[in-house]
């Protein structure tokens, strides 16, 4: 999964794996962004219509999106600034908090959902699949 791999090696302090997201931080943004709008909206409804006792878990995964959804504006608004030795600093404290509750979220999803939504069955989502679930392949 691409986006984890970029979080391990940011994580392990490689500095290629951080001047390689500050690049590509918009694009990185927006496809994590659409991740969880798909999510909120076709993903959580679908599980929380099969799976009712699942919805106080899709809620604080919904108060994670919400979090990263700031965590992304913030990190968008610092992409394009350079030069900036303290703007580099809050780049790299906004990217450190990004890894922290992506790599926490995606734990808990694992353990939380996961199996829920591998027993989903919607027949439209069979052949074609909608782009949240094979967003980071």
């Amino acid at each position: 999964m691409w986006l984890r791999d970029e979080l391990d090696r940011l994580a392990e302090g490689d500095d290629t794996a951080g001047r390689d997201l500050r690049a590509h931080c918009l694009a990185f943004c927006t496809a994590l962004e659409r991740h969880h709008v798909g999510e909120d909206t076709l993903g959580f409804p679908a599980l929380e219509n099969d799976f009712p006792e699942l919805g106080p878990t899709l809620e604080l995964l919904r108060r994670d999106h919400d979090m990263i959804s700031g965590i992304l504006s913030r990190l968008a608004g610092l992409a394009g600034q350079t030069g900036d030795s303290a703007g580099d600093e809050r780049f790299a404290g906004e990217v450190a908090g990004l890894t922290a509750i992506v790599t926490s979220h995606f734990a808990y999803e694992e353990r939380t959902i996961v199996a829920a939504l591998n027993r989903l069955d919607i027949p439209e989502w069979r052949d074609n699949p909608p782009d949240f679930l094979r967003e980071f392949d």
